[in-house]
């Protein structure tokens, strides 16, 4: 099979290249060249996505079997490309997210559920993160003459991330002492390694299934406790969990999230945040590998990375509580705390 990766060498992106290739698929990705380092055995091709000459220059007589896109984020540059692409591939899966749908994370949701409202030509301005995922889903299914696949994944994490999620948890563990953890440890979570959306992907190109699909995982798969448990398993640490109380957490301005990766509270607006349904893509062959693959191979990873050069999410949003403010928070909750 032919297939056009845009993006490609960044996380999902690298993960999809990767496994193409271990396919023995014929694969050329599209980008800058600024965010990551080519596979070998990919073409890669220059070029910015936001120019329609450099799509163009892409396009000028070739076809694909596929075109995966990984990195569309306003639903005016996802309608270009799908303009300049459609006629060439016989799919094009767009991988989008679940914060695209309404509901999330209030309510349970699935494939049926209401995407939020954004136009197909929405510019970077019209929404937030999510509204415009909403918009690049409709830019693809309006606009592509041909088989379109939408992919939405939950929370992903594995080697080669580059939210900062994992790789900060294992970061902070493997330093030991008293790790500050937030909420109940027996809480359920739903975590995907992006290994496993890149393989079930190229499933539905290979077979040109059209349709959608929200790829979030297992329900339940493992819990907040467990998770940690295997981060400090991995590492070798001798790191002791201190587990502190939603409340206590947020009357104290941690943020949700961000601060403590993962870490949703147990209160209105975040009631279904690990309840999203992943039935009809597990129906159709997604496989998902133990969290515990994930958290070792992420880790084996990560370590060959010197601690200074690790980078933890992006310059907007930044992942990871600030070590001072960590050690005031676990002085104030061990002299509130029971004995």
């Amino acid at each position: 099979m032919k297939v056009l990766i845009i993006g490609g060498s960044v996380f999902l992106g690298r993960a999809i290249t990767q496994e193409a290739l271990r396919r023995g698929h014929e694969v050329t990705t599209f980008n800058r060249g600024v965010s990551g380092d080519d596979l070998p055995g990919a073409e890669a091709v220059r070029g910015d996505r936001e120019v329609t000459a450099d799509l163009e220059r892409l396009a000028e007589g070739r076809t694909w079997d596929a075109v995966i896109d990984v990195c569309g984020f306003v639903p005016r540059v996802v309608g270009e490309s799908v303009r300049v692409l459609s006629g060439r591939a016989a799919t094009y899966a767009f991988i989008s997210s679940i914060s695209a749908i309404a509901d999330f994370p209030a309510k349970p949701v699935d494939e049926t559920s209401p995407l939020h409202p954004c136009e197909p030509d929405a510019g970077p301005d019209d929404g937030d993160y999510g509204a415009l995922k909403a918009g690049c889903e409709r830019a693809v299914e309006q606009g592509f003459a041909g088989n379109t696949l939408i992919i939405v994944p939950g929370l992903i994490i594995g080697p080669y991330e580059n939210v900062g999620r994992l790789p900060w948890w294992l970061t902070r563990i493997a330093r030991g002492g008293q790790v500050l953890a937030p909420g109940d440890p027996n809480r359920p979570i739903q975590l995907i390694d992006a290994r496993d959306i890149a393989a079930f992907t190229l499933d539905r190109c290979e077979a040109a299934t059209p349709g959608r699909f929200l790829t979030s995982g297992v329900q339940g798969n493992t819990t907040f406790g467990e998770w940690l448990a295997l981060c400090a398993r991995e590492t070798g640490s001798n790191a002791e969990f201190v587990w502190a109380d939603d409340a206590f957490l947020l009357d104290h301005g941690v943020q949700p999230w961000s601060e403590l990766p993962l870490w949703a509270p147990d209160t209105p607006g975040f009631d279904a945040v690990w309840l999203p349904s992943s039935a009809k893509a597990l129906a159709a062959g997604l496989r998902c590998r133990p969290v515990a693959e994930t958290v070792r191979d992420t880790w084996a990873w990560l370590r060959e990375i010197p601690e200074e050069k690790r980078s933890f999410g992006n310059a907007e949003l930044r992942h990871g509580i600030d070590p001072q403010k960590e050690a005031e928070l676990l002085d104030a909750w061990l002299r509130r705390a029971p004995s």
